[in-house]
């Protein structure tokens, strides 16, 4: 018999809030194990976020076992057999082992079970069936352990079954590949989701969208596209020619400054031609404000970085748009410029805000108005003129300054 590993000890098993929810259903007789992601992730010593737990346990009976423990018990999602169950403030999923009975490529009703292998082939990849009771003993009813270890992700059982259960997961094999994957790509679940590409177009902007962004923000991030774009996927989830060496160039530049992986900017890098691109692919892919403002701003025609930008010039930039706004400018136009991260000049463009940080504009409107100005639009216009000093001044003006040129700018014609 194969020898697993234990969890014993591991800091979110051990957690007091953990193990309440484990001996709640215990007390009611149900068994229940740790599921998914939290198993997988400490098996390979990357941090866990959420605990979910799966239990022989029917929907009403996990609510009356929470009650009985004094826990909070919500059905988020009863009819597919999950309710949340808090404790202490956090929340952990709890799911009724089950079958699916009918599914359509998106969504699937569910028969509840208390068969654990049953239960683990319904779900995706052998890597994320792998349980884990309260004590930290793992079970691995389809050998999802052996991937695990070769960093392969492998769908369960028949990949083209698998993808015609919810066709998502042709790019959740990409998204675990680029996450997790350190083994070639599987063939048959890369054939898989090549012959049934098709599917993606039954799924819904949001769905797409999301595992899209959690993608260009996983580890190898740059081999997963580029291989989704060899197998012809990439161009059908984008609708627009991918730029694939600007994207290799901005994921490399980010990393070397140690900017935080944004999947909107990431996604600017690769499919953002013009400023049209940025607003039909927050429309296609259904994404969020700030989202859509990254993608916008990226694609604006507004001020750029070269080269040969003076650093009066960039500071000139870094006021228009503000710290975060200017590190995105940054590295969008070192890429553009077919720059180097560790070329001097860029180093010091973007240690910019950090070297000369520009103080914020002396005046409010308000200012104004005190001095005589009638509210209403000349305020703006004459703010306007006033920042426009200030700015030509190298931010030197300080609020003295701007205040008498303000009331020369009253008192002329």
């Amino acid at each position: 018999m194969k020898s697993l590993p234990s969890l014993a000890g591991a800091e979110w098993l051990s957690r007091r809030r953990t193990q309440a929810v484990f001996a709640a259903l215990a007390a009611a007789g149900h068994d229940a194990r740790a599921v998914g992601g939290c198993v997988r992730n400490a098996l390979m010593g990357l941090p866990v976020a959420d605990v979910d737990i799966a239990t022989t346990a029917l929907p009403a009976e996990t609510i009356a076992a929470a009650k009985v423990a004094h826990m909070g018990a919500v059905p988020t999602g009863i009819e597919h057999g999950t309710v949340t169950v808090v404790v202490g403030g956090a929340p952990y999923e709890v799911t009724t082992l089950r079958r699916d009975v009918v599914t359509d490529g998106r969504r699937a009703v569910v028969a509840f079970s208390r068969d654990w292998v049953e239960d683990a082939s319904r779900r995706d990849f052998t890597m994320n069936a792998l349980y884990c009771s309260a004590d930290g003993a793992v079970f691995d009813p389809l050998d999802g352990y052996d991937d695990l270890v070769a960093r392969r992700v492998r769908f369960i059982g028949d990949p083209v079954m698998r993808i015609r259960e919810d066709y998502l997961r042709i790019l959740r094999f990409f998204r675990f590949h680029a996450a997790y994957g350190m083994a070639g790509l599987d063939q048959a679940g890369a054939l898989a989701c090549v012959r049934l590409r098709a599917g993606l177009s039954q799924l819904s902007g949001e769905r797409v969208g999301a595992e899209l962004m959690k993608l260009l923000t996983a580890p190898r991030a740059i081999a997963a596209v580029e291989e989704m774009f060899d197998l012809g996927l990439l161009a059908d989830i984008l609708a627009s020619a991918p730029r694939l060496a600007r994207f290799s160039g901005f994921v490399s530049a980010q990393n070397a400054y140690a900017a935080p992986p944004d999947s909107a900017l990431r996604l600017a890098a690769l499919a953002v031609h013009v400023a049209e691109d940025a607003v039909r692919l927050a429309e296609r892919l259904r994404l969020s404000g700030e989202q859509r403002s990254v993608l916008v701003e990226a694609a604006a025609s507004g001020p750029r970085l070269r080269p040969e930008t003076s650093e009066r010039e960039a500071r000139v930039v870094l006021h228009r748009l503000g710290p975060e706004g200017y590190r995105r400018r940054v590295l969008l136009d070192l890429v553009d410029a077919r720059a180097k991260p560790d070329d001097a000049v860029w180093q010091q463009l973007w240690s910019l805000p950090e070297r000369v940080p520009i103080p914020p504009f002396p005046l409010a409107g308000r200012d104004l108005v005190a001095i005589g100005v009638a509210p209403g639009p000349r305020v703006g216009l004459i703010m306007r003129t006033l920042e426009n000093h200030w700015i030509e001044s190298d931010f030197a003006h300080d609020a003295v300054i701007l205040t008498g040129l303000a009331r020369r700018l009253i008192l002329a014609p």
